[in-house]
């Protein structure tokens, strides 16, 4: 991990294993547009948020109640100069105990502040982790993006 990397760390008192579950299941806290799998190795799915950001990821690494990290395949981004910033990144979600607690350290390998979507994409995930993710991880709920409608004719 490159120190400039976004990252972020909860603690909670939950197990590694509801942390986990938590973490698998992408559209309780990320997104409710997501497409594909989100909890196996090699699984592959699509985020969409209207027509400003598109994402592929896959699953590379799955331990149960321990990581789980997915390769960026693909981005597309409306903001941003490079509509790719993402393409090639790596996002890790990394489970420890800690303290009679359960830590969950998230790092976006490759998201820097060099990146014209830095400051959006710290926000953004600052919200998810902290936030979304926490609280489908301590009370069953989390705040993802409500499913939208197809858009069509996008360049997504």
């Amino acid at each position: 991990m490159s120190a400039s990397d976004f990252n972020t760390t909860i603690l909670v008192d939950q197990t590694p294993a509801e942390v986990f579950n938590a973490i698998t299941n992408v559209r309780g806290w990320w997104s409710q547009n997501i497409e594909g799998g989100t909890a196996q190795l090699n699984d592959e799915f699509t985020y969409r948020f209207k027509d400003v950001h598109k994402c592929t990821m896959k699953l590379t690494e799955v331990v149960p109640d321990k990581k789980v990290t997915w390769q960026v395949l693909d981005n597309y981004f409306d903001f941003t100069e490079d509509k790719t910033e993402w393409t090639g990144t790596k996002i890790e979600f990394e489970i420890s105990e800690k303290e009679h607690q359960t830590q969950l350290h998230f790092t976006h390998h490759g998201l820097v502040p060099a990146y014209e979507c830095y400051h959006v994409c710290f926000n953004a995930w600052s919200n998810y982790i902290g936030n979304s993710l926490r609280n489908l991880i301590t009370t069953g709920k989390g705040q993802p993006n409500p499913i939208e409608n197809a858009i069509k004719n996008t360049k997504l």
